[in-house]
């Protein structure tokens, strides 16, 4: 039976140790389960499936289910297939396991995320699906570069069709189970004007003749695998005799149909899961996985795990009821030992502002009272709303730090945005080195190269020498012409900044740009979140006096943000906090089109719905002792105040588990406040900071060029000899021997002898 671990005496002899009082029937890492754990550990043959609610100890269920297997005789470690989803939480179990059983955890062949077992059993078989047994994994770079080649080789803009784009409907595809010859009919016609399907064809191909495999490819070859020859499959039914799935509820079409297959010979496969924190949809997720668990497999053990270790009795109260409102779930109440604890406190605030006012306060008290900032977290439903925390905590000195992703003023379209903006104060030549071909204008990085050595040569700043470079034929006319025209782009927006605020200037440079347009064709998970984050940064410019007076206040933010300590308190989305605590938890922007996020309801309707709801249900049961929830009756959405309604979530918390406080009234000297904003926070703090950036090697050029006449001979590094025929300033028109007549800048040339 251990066909690759230790052998049964090894297993007898570790438990021979116990004490001589204990039951030989109950070994010593099932004491201390409550009764439904222990019925979970314990039911080992047949399907098992584990409903398990918000901090129930599934974890424990699970690495002591496997430690029973072993101890129980009934499989070897190389005979189990224990999957997850994160290596972080693979490596957890191995190390629980280990602690529950020693060294025999080192045989787990099979404990591993779905993608890594499958790259095991791919290796072993790649030649069924035209591969070698050393095909290469490739990572997102050369993924896209891969694309990007097809694309081009199919005549396909790369620019309006982008990698980014197929990539993730390749994903989207193999999520499915699909390989090129099963893509139902139609899908993929909405990229590249119907070729989606051909092009998925075209990309499969190729990575086979390549010898390679994206991540989605792993799993997709061992099932087309186990379809295609049974007699593979066959050999794995008969070695993995139990099979533990973590997150069932996580769990997309290619894996749920990877597990049926391999669990068809023994049925003997146990999933911990619940169906009330499935959150993730929208990269595949499908909900109806757990929930027909016991279709599936007939005559199924079920155990719901309620007994929660981690909320006071008004948490859950408040979550249960909550959560109650779905109707696509198989159902379960939470319930605790520990004190009900302080009700949920649910807060109107008059504004966004109020509200990071009145948490930044919260979390002074909190401090007062000797607690850690570290125990503390704010879970938001969108990334945009990180903003007006962020920028409090530097006003009061709080540290913090962003989960799961970049600070908003270090996200990639914050700074790209900033660059934009610091061109319209001042020639900066690194604002201007991170734009120049965002989005994609032409220049390529050997253009910027060329320039960049151009600057050194002559001793001015990379704007000042692009500016004479354009009117020469020292680069291709297709890399000038674009450098022109982004220049010319450059004085326009500078000639608007004198009749514009500096937030419609700012909309103006986003959409005029092509930058809001970039993202708006960019496909990703994270492209909707980068549009939004540049709307509040454009919405946050309403409150400074002037576009220098902004970025004075980014730069300060940027430098003071370098300063946080160990001792801060976490920034994240819901997506992010799942699987975490804390014993403070604030959830803001509970309000209907923030969360309920209004876009996911109109894409998809009621399940989008639900699964919102799940969302706030993972939000509320991360919370140990104290979750506050707050809603703003006004936002400025897009430059403009809106109204906002409480978010129905809101209307569905029961009352005897909740405390509800209005603080509505306008804060900061009332209505006139809003007039005020700006001023108080946007004083002048000294010179912008750019200026300093700037290379100090300016000369003027009138004086420092050398001085060529007509009829001189000179030397070009790239043109070679010619003589000179026109001068026109520091430009001259040289007649060269191989190039012919050309405009350049006399500072590339050096007279001939």
């Amino acid at each position: 039976m251990f066909s690759l671990a230790l052998p049964h005496e090894y297993v007898h002899t570790m438990f021979q140790e116990m004490p001589d009082d204990m039951s030989l029937d109950l070994p010593p890492f099932l004491q201390g389960l409550n009764t439904r754990q222990e019925d979970a550990v314990r039911q080992l043959d047949g399907p098992v499936l584990v409903l398990a609610g918000a901090g129930a100890g599934k974890t424990r269920v699970l690495t002591t289910r496997l430690a029973n297997l072993l101890y129980e005789r009934r499989a070897g470690p190389g005979e189990i297939l224990c999957v997850t989803f994160t290596n972080k939480a693979a490596r957890e179990m191995r190390e629980r396991v280990a602690g529950l059983i020693g060294p025999m955890a080192e045989g787990l062949r099979f404990l591993g995320t779905f993608h890594s077992v499958s790259a095991q059993i791919l290796r072993r078989h790649a030649e069924l699906v035209g591969l070698t047994p050393q095909f290469t994994i490739l990572d997102t770079d050369d993924q896209l570069r891969l694309i990007k080649q097809i694309l081009r080789a199919e005549n396909i803009d790369d620019k309006k069709w982008t990698p980014k784009q197929f990539a993730n409907l390749v994903d989207a595809f193999k999520n499915r189970g699909w390989t090129p010859d099963k893509l139902p009919p139609g899908d993929g016609n909405h990229f590249a004007q119907g070729r989606g399907a051909k092009l998925y064809t075209l990309y499969q191909d190729r990575l086979r003749t390549l010898n390679a495999c994206d991540f989605g490819d792993l799993l997709l070859h061992s099932l087309t695998i186990f379809l295609n020859h049974p007699d593979v499959l066959a050999s794995y039914q008969r070695r993995l005799k139990y099979i533990l799935v973590d997150e069932y509820q996580d769990t997309n079409v290619a894996q749920y149909l990877w597990l049926r297959l391999l669990a068809q010979a023994h049925h003997n496969i146990c999933v911990v899961g619940d169906d009330d924190q499935s959150i993730y949809g929208w990269r595949g997720a499908e909900v109806d996985n757990i929930l027909r668990f016991e279709t599936d497999f007939p005559g199924a053990h079920v155990v719901r795990l309620e007994q929660n270790y981690r909320s006071t009795g008004h948490i859950l109260g408040a979550a249960s009821s909550l959560i109650a409102e779905n109707q696509r779930r198989l159902g379960k109440t939470l319930w605790t030992e520990a004190d009900m604890g302080t009700p949920v406190r649910v807060r109107a605030v008059w504004d966004g502002e109020a509200e990071a006012r009145l948490i930044g306060d919260d979390l002074e008290a909190w401090l007062a009272r000797g607690r850690k900032l570290s125990d503390a977290a704010i879970l938001v439903r969108a990334a945009f709303q990180m903003r007006a925390f962020e920028e409090r905590f530097i006003t009061l000195g709080l540290p913090y730090v962003v989960i799961g992703g970049p600070r908003f003023f270090e996200r990639q379209e914050i700074r790209d945005a900033h660059a934009y903006l610091r061109l319209m104060v001042a020639d900066d030549d690194l604002a201007f080195e991170r734009v120049v071909n965002t989005p994609k204008r032409g220049i390529g990085d050997a253009t910027l190269q060329k320039l960049m050595q151009m600057a050194r040569m002559t001793n001015m700043p990379l704007m000042s020498t692009v500016r004479e470079v354009v009117q020469t034929d020292e680069l291709p006319a297709r890399a000038r012409n674009a450098l022109a025209r982004f220049l010319n782009d450059i004085d326009r927006w500078r000639q608007d900044a004198q009749s514009r605020s500096h937030q419609e200037l700012a909309e103006l440079i986003l959409d005029d740009s092509g930058y809001t347009a970039m993202w708006q064709a960019d496909k990703s998970p994270n492209a909707q979140t980068r549009l939004e984050n540049l709307k509040e940064l454009v919405q946050s410019l309403a409150t400074f006096d002037s576009l220098p007076a902004y970025l004075e206040h980014v730069a300060l933010v940027m430098d003071l943000e370098r300063d946080a300590g160990e001792d801060a308190v976490k920034i994240m989305t819901l997506h992010a906090a799942k699987g975490l605590e804390f014993p403070l938890v604030f959830l803001p922007g509970w309000e209907d089109g923030i969360f309920p996020s209004q876009r996911a309801l109109d894409e998809s309707g009621q399940a989008a719905l639900e699964e919102e709801r799940r969302l706030a249900y993972v939000g509320l049961t991360r919370a140990r002792e104290d979750a506050r929830i707050s809603h703003a009756a006004n936002r400025l959405v897009y430059g403009s105040w809106q109204s906002s309604l409480p978010s129905r979530f809101v209307d569905e918390l029961p009352e005897q588990h909740v405390d509800t406080v209005s603080e509505l009234a306008p804060q900061s000297g009332g209505w006139s406040a809003y007039g005020q904003m700006g001023s108080d926070r946007a004083a002048p703090l000294g010179h912008h900071h750019n200026k300093a950036a700037l290379p100090q090697r300016r000369r003027n050029p009138a004086h420092d060029e050398p001085s060529f006449h007509r009829g001189a001979l000179v030397r070009h590094s790239t043109f070679g000899i010619g003589e000179v025929i026109a001068v026109e300033g520091n430009k001259l028109v040289v007649s060269f021997d191989d190039a012919g007549d050309k405009r350049v800048m006399a500072s590339f040339l050096e007279a001939v002898d």
